[in-house]
């Protein structure tokens, strides 16, 4: 039986229930991450014994699940648009809003899909709002596409933003310090391409580059989506 499925136990002295629990758990990990969350920390936030959160909650990975069930409701829109491009590009950019909100979530992004109700409704808009416009096999693999470029690109932005606190230097910072020794890399001749990249390339900020490499997938999507309806 499935965290979904089995019952909460009745209320007992210091009330608890699953809603609290996770509530406290997110908490936990937006001030320190993932490695900050633990049943026994999640118990003392809310002044339990942590056996009481064993009726609620069986693993860790249990209350992972939930927390990542419970932060997908920000991804859900109020409405989506009937252009499956736009409502694609809204739960995309949603998905990376609500990731620099919770940074936790890009660690548990990407591997089996949550079977909660909000992360099964994330999925289902995913879908429909590719149905009907090729086959099925063609729709899970386009959703899929989509779902591997968002999650990359969340991850690599967490992964600087998280570099960023753990050195104090800014990207920029960080180049300018790492500049003689790339300068002397290049001038062996060795790098033409990367030469040009940095001697030529336009730097761009994380939100530019997310939705501009967002409407490349979405684009090569497009070019799949020629087939009669089904």
């Amino acid at each position: 039986m499935t965290v979904w499925d089995r019952p909460e136990p009745p209320t007992r002295p210091v009330p608890l229930d699953r809603e609290r629990i996770v509530a406290a758990a997110i908490a936990l990990a937006d001030e320190g991450g993932l490695e900050a969350v633990s049943l026994r920390k999640v118990a003392a936030r809310l002044n339990a014994g942590p056996m009481r959160l064993y009726g609620y909650i069986a693993t860790k990975e249990e209350l992972f699940d939930l927390m990542v069930d419970e932060v997908q409701a920000e991804i859900l829109p109020e409405e989506q648009s009937d252009d499956w491009r736009e409502a694609l590009r809204v739960l995309a950019l949603r998905t990376r809003q609500t990731a620099l909100r919770h940074e936790w979530l890009a660690d548990l992004l990407g591997g089996r899909p949550t079977l909660g109700p909000n992360g099964l409704a994330v999925t289902e808009a995913t879908l429909a709002a590719l149905d009907g416009r090729t086959d099925i096999d063609t729709v899970m693999r386009a959703a899929g596409t989509v779902g591997a470029y968002v999650t990359g690109a969340i991850r690599r932005e967490i992964a600087n933003l998280r570099a960023e606190r753990a050195t104090g230097l800014s990207k920029h910072d960080w180049q300018r310090a790492h500049g003689p020794h790339v300068t002397r890399m290049l001038a062996t001749g060795r790098f033409p391409a990367l030469a040009k990249a940095v001697h030529d390339g336009t730097d761009v900020d994380a939100e530019t580059s997310f939705a501009t490499g967002l409407d490349w997938v979405l684009d090569a999507v497009a070019t799949k989506l020629t087939g009669p309806p089904t």
